[in-house]
């Protein structure tokens, strides 16, 4: 019988189903014991996971444990989500462990699209999510998510966020007329994204997903020197103008010493409705070739596909109204890794309270 020790080792060497990189900690920590059967073994993940990703690591667990001989009795996953390192000497906000920042070099390409359904799916796969409309110009998180009216102020000074999806949001959008233009420079509209993010009144939320404005601007600049930030992601498409754009994005990010989680390729491939045909409107690889060049993963190739624009006119994004269509398992995908990346960076030194244990 192996001892206690060895099978820890033997735990850490499997592989994460998603990319093939070990599950060791911080993203995962073992704890193994004794049956009359064989060995219990329980993993908390410092990310939420799919029941379907819970189910492919239990196969692995087993078959590696097996090829020593030794049997499985119990294997059971946990998630419990921890606040992470944030920016230069910045604290995370006490009831936000993680802000994740969402942004690209340049309009068009589906930014905004992408955030919302980023952070539905952390809520489908069991996290606590708001979303803040960073785009104090052209917001439409408020639209995306089927949101009107105005928020309440319980003391004329603070704001209750919005729900929609189970997910809570705030945005100017909600704040002033639809069709009023936000006509500001850009120290009215910083202090307007600092108004919406330390005056809102967030629940206990495990991930604040942050819908920037595109380029490089004010905005960025603020988020970056006053908003607590524990990772980013850049959002492109794969044709060459975008990716040089988009590594704009990432260099402003690593310059302000916020980390990129990832890259997002967004209208990866668009498969014909009628016949089935696979075909790269936008071009194909230039999203992984960024990604390479960088040094950060490629969290997911999203599709273009018809239903993600039409779920989005329609107020109803297409992780919450289709979640078991090919667009939102996509999503759902990409938010695990996104989430899985974050968890794999040091943890804040100041810790919030973990959820979901």
């Amino acid at each position: 019988m192996t001892p206690v020790s060895p099978l820890l080792q033997i735990l850490d060497a499997i592989e994460d189903p998603a990319d093939g990189r070990p599950l060791v900690a911080p993203a995962m920590r073992w704890e193994v014991g004794r049956g009359d059967r064989g060995a219990t073994v329980q993993g908390t993940t410092g990310f939420t996971f799919s029941p379907e990703w819970a189910g492919q690591v239990r196969v692995r667990a087993e078959a590696a444990l097996a090829a020593r001989g030794e049997a499985l009795e119990s294997f059971a996953l946990r998630p419990r989500i921890a606040a992470h390192a944030v920016q230069g000497s910045l604290s995370p906000h006490p009831r936000i462990r993680n802000v994740i920042a969402i942004g690209s070099g340049k309009g068009g390409v589906g930014k905004s699209t992408t955030a919302v359904n980023l952070a539905l799916a952390l809520q489908k796969l069991g996290a606590r999510v708001g979303v803040l409309d960073a785009d104090v110009y052209g917001p439409s998180v408020p639209a995306m998510l089927g949101l009107s009216g105005r928020p309440e102020s319980p003391d004329g000074k603070s704001i209750e966020p919005m729900r929609a999806f189970g997910i809570e949001a705030m945005s100017i959008g909600l704040l002033v007329d639809q069709d009023t233009p936000m006509i500001w420079r850009g120290p009215m509209a910083t202090s307007a994204l600092m108004q919406l993010f330390t005056d809102t009144l967030w629940g206990d939320l495990d991930y604040l997903v942050v819908d920037l404005p595109p380029g490089t601007g004010d905005i960025q600049l603020t988020l970056a020197q006053k908003i607590p930030v524990a990772g980013a992601v850049v959002v492109t498409t794969p044709q060459e103008i975008a990716t040089l754009d988009a590594r704009k994005a990432v260099a402003m990010f690593n310059k302000v010493e916020v980390p990129v989680l990832g890259i997002v390729e967004n209208m990866a491939v668009h498969v014909c409705s009628n016949c089935g045909h696979a075909e790269h409107v936008f071009g194909q690889g230039g999203a992984q070739a960024m990604a390479e060049r960088y040094g950060v993963p490629l969290l997911g190739s999203l599709p273009l596909d018809l239903r993600i624009r039409e779920q989005g006119d329609a107020g109803a994004p297409v992780v919450a109204a289709a979640p078991e269509s090919a667009p939102a398992l996509a999503y759902l995908a990409a938010a695990q890794a996104m989430a899985t990346e974050l968890a794999r960076r040091p943890r804040a030194s100041i810790p919030i309270a973990s959820t979901l244990a």
